[in-house]
């Protein structure tokens, strides 16, 4: 009995909700009233907590009148339970979400959770939102850190607890020179050119003199770092260990922060996922999202590229759910002023528009998610960058059902699973701003460092605003927290594809030449398949 109570407090609490003796002791009449085994105990008063939650006039203590009224209603039938019975619509599970969209959640150091920003964002922002922005970013990651196995530490005195380093402020430097430390902070640049780690009480300047060598990574300025090292005299760190902060699991942040909305679509529990998960692994076992990238529409093999797509689709009776298209849609940019190259650019899209709509079963199934690259004509240049320009994709709005203009990046929310889609060239971004690399790395290996950086740092661009300016009350939605179940990098750096932490990385690859490039995403496996299609074969796609 002492147990299921536990429980019972334990997922109240989770959403906030406090419960009284009467509401207590209500749930736990119910439980013995219709018999719940143990093991079902968490997954029904889960669902009665976010039943609860969806009251108008919930309170954060529990309403014993409230509660009543979610059970009765239950028993009269309106309730949830008869969802399993129906067939898995896709459509209704489908959204493709805008970077402005995403409701902008805060980090409150004083309650240790997320809070949601009042009023409207703007794309102007403030000083305010400038500093909010970064300590979001470090703040979201630390709590991450001090929730590790490895650096909290255990409650029993023991010879393993009097050695282990505990994570120290710059503050805490002061007079202890001769000391070791574990920092947590960016990596940032003096006004002398200096590499310093910055954390929110100050800075101080890193030596590398005695460093072997990093930890796996890419460390770029304005990543996040754990410095392990020596404070010497001359006010310095003596850097003896450097690496990027570990990486939570998407099931561990879930577990804890679940009930939070970051997608601004509704929030589901991890009971909701796994029974979901369940039944896409069943029901939707063929079903496809296509990823291309670089679709250069000013080439005329890109658009016999995308017949010969089409035709397989149609012969093999294949028809995917989504079909995203990343840029750059042009092979060179358009030059400023430029009249006629932007009525081509426009005639470019039309060309795409009357290709699609030449296939009818492929224009009313298939959803086409078109996101733009560094090339495209779009209103604004910083991170996240708004949709196409309307003036150049009319026909594709009138001609096309489902076509969505989505930013860059862009999330597509399918059932439990969460796709990030981020077009960039992202590798050469990183290599360029190196302030930090493992000597004599292979190619394999800076593909892995990639996908482990950006996963590790929880951003999609982990460097610094004044390399690449950020619209700051949107940085949110280059946030990769809760880690996505998948992310596509679409670059055009060399095809790739890993999993990292329960989170599925690829790299499509371009569209472009003879031999397109593609990548096919299986929801029900949570894996890419690479996918080639060549012009000189009459064989379809391998």
């Amino acid at each position: 009995m002492a147990d299921r109570r536990q429980v019972i407090i334990k997922v109240f609490r989770k959403y906030g909700h406090s419960l009284g003796p009467e509401s207590l002791e209500f749930l736990e009449d119910l439980l013995d009233r219709h018999e719940i085994a143990d093991e079902d105990v968490e997954f029904s008063i889960e669902w009665m907590a976010k039943e609860y939650n969806k009251q108008d006039d919930a309170q954060m203590k529990v309403s014993l009148d409230v509660l009543q009224r979610v059970y009765e209603a239950f028993q009269n039938g309106d309730g949830e339970g008869a969802q399993e019975h129906t067939i898995l619509d896709p459509d209704t599970h489908l959204f493709i979400i805008d970077a402005f969209e995403m409701p902008l959640w805060n980090w409150s150091a004083e309650r240790s959770t997320f809070e949601r920003a009042p009023g409207p964002l703007t794309s102007s922002g403030t000083a305010e939102s400038r500093v909010m922005a970064m300590r979001n970013r470090l703040n979201v990651i630390k709590q991450c850190v001090l929730r590790n196995d490895h650096f909290s530490p255990s409650t029993l005195p023991s010879k393993d607890r009097e050695n282990l380093l505990t994570l120290r402020s710059t503050k805490q430097l002061l007079g202890r020179a001769g000391e070791r430390f574990l920092l947590f902070g960016m990596l940032t640049l003096s006004k002398e050119g200096k590499l310093c780690l910055e954390d929110q009480d100050g800075s101080v300047e890193l030596d590398f003199s005695q460093l072997d060598q990093p930890s796996e990574g890419l460390f770029t300025e304005g990543c996040l770092a754990l410095v392990e090292g020596d404070y010497t005299e001359d006010a310095t760190l003596l850097v003896i260990a450097i690496g990027h902060p570990p990486c939570e699991s998407r099931e561990a942040a879930r577990s804890i922060f679940g009930h939070v909305d970051f997608l601004g679509k509704g929030a589901t529990t991890l009971l909701e996922d796994k029974q979901y998960t369940t039944r896409v692994q069943v029901e939707l076992a063929d079903l496809r999202f296509f990823v291309l990238s670089d679709v250069w529409l000013d080439r005329p093999e890109t658009l016999l590229g995308l017949r010969k797509l089409f035709d397989n689709c149609m012969e093999n009776s294949f028809i995917p759910k989504v079909i995203v298209l990343c840029g750059n849609f042009t092979s060179v940019g358009i030059p400023q002023g430029n009249g006629r190259e932007v009525r081509r650019y426009q005639e470019h899209f039309d060309s795409l528009a009357d290709i699609i709509a030449s296939y009818p079963l492929i224009t009313r199934s298939t959803h086409f998610v078109m996101v733009p690259g560094p090339l495209d004509v779009t209103l604004n240049t910083v991170l996240p960058r708004r949709p196409l320009l309307s003036s150049f994709v009319s026909r594709l709005k009138s001609r096309i059902p489902n076509m969505h203009f989505a930013t860059n990046p862009c999330r597509i929310k399918f059932f439990e699973q969460e796709i990030v889609i981020f077009r960039e060239d992202l590798m050469s971004r990183m290599l360029r701003n190196l302030v930090g690399v493992k000597p004599d790395v292979k190619n394999d290996d800076l593909k892995r460092y990639l996908v482990q950086t950006i996963l590790d740092q929880s951003h999609l661009m982990p460097i610094t605003v004044s390399i690449q300016p950020t619209l700051s009350e949107y940085d949110h939605a280059l946030r990769l927290y809760p880690l996505p179940t998948a992310v596509v990098l679409a670059d055009r750096y060399d095809r790739y594809q890993m999993t990292y932490e329960g989170c599925h990385v690829f790299n499509p690859g371009r569209f472009v030449g003879n031999t397109f490039t593609f990548s096919a995403y299986a929801p029900a496996r949570r894996e890419s398949e690479e996918c080639v299609l060549d012009l000189d074969s009459d064989d379809g796609w391998s």
